[in-house]
């Protein structure tokens, strides 16, 4: 067995004729934080639902610990121990703050005593959430209903969590708080594939890194390695 918990292999998207994902190729090993970086339909949200199930590549292979699951559904892949944080959160605006955390749980066995304790460590790295349980979702700030989505795909006790935009449209507080509990998330050992619209922060953080462009991974390597580069500096770094 090799050391990748995902292997993306060769994986084409067609979005009817527009080719969307190009022969994209990356790794995520175990107790890593990957990032991909880019500009704005650069292909990052395809590439990750793509591997989440939600969207069937033309070709190409996804093999997570070793086994291929590229034409497995989406509630399978959650059940091997894939969960994903969607754009922009999705959560149920109209079902309380619990009733949502509770839904991350639908899709893996778990007894009464394993909720509780995959509960309680949602609310020690989110201790609002256990303030607001009985609060209706769609009440909650832009940050708060982060961590809602977050808890919610944790419920599930991923080995391998899909972070999509996780800073999008939070206030500068929040988005230190949001990357300091990724950070966190991987220091107790779960893997994160993260795209971010924040390469600075994303990069911060992360182990390795893949730039995509128009579908295309045109750059890859250590994360600091890349923060440092030039030409990365200039495109998505703001210098």
């Amino acid at each position: 067995m090799s050391d990748s918990l995902l292997r993306v292999e060769n994986l084409n998207v067609f979005y009817g004729n527009i080719h969307a994902i190009k022969n994209v190729s990356l790794e995520v090993k175990k107790g890593e934080i990957v990032t991909l970086i880019g500009a704005n339909g650069a292909g990052k949200t395809t590439t990750l639902q793509t591997i989440s199930g939600i969207i069937r590549s033309k070709s190409g292979s996804i093999y997570y610990r070793d086994k291929d699951i590229t034409k497995e559904r989406a509630h399978k892949i959650n059940h091997l121990g894939v969960a994903q944080v969607p754009e922009g959160r999705r959560i149920f605006t109209n079902l309380s703050v619990e009733d949502n955390i509770e839904m991350g749980s639908y899709a893996v066995k778990q007894s009464h005593k394993e909720k509780e304790a995959a509960m309680e460590k949602i609310f020690k790295m989110f201790p609002r959430m256990k303030e607001r349980l009985a609060q209706r979702a769609g009440t909650l700030s832009g940050g708060e209903q982060q961590m809602l989505a977050i808890g919610r795909a944790l419920m599930s006790k991923p080995d391998l969590l899909l972070l999509d935009e996780p800073s999008m449209g939070l206030s500068p507080l929040f988005v230190k708080e949001i990357f300091e509990n990724i950070s966190k998330l991987k220091e107790e050992g779960t893997t994160i594939l993260l795209v971010e619209q924040n390469a600075k922060m994303a990069l911060s953080i992360a182990d390795r890194a893949y730039v995509l462009e128009t579908g295309k991974v045109i750059m890859e390597g250590d994360a600091k390695e890349l923060r440092d580069d030039p030409k990365v500096k200039k495109a998505y770094l703001g210098a």
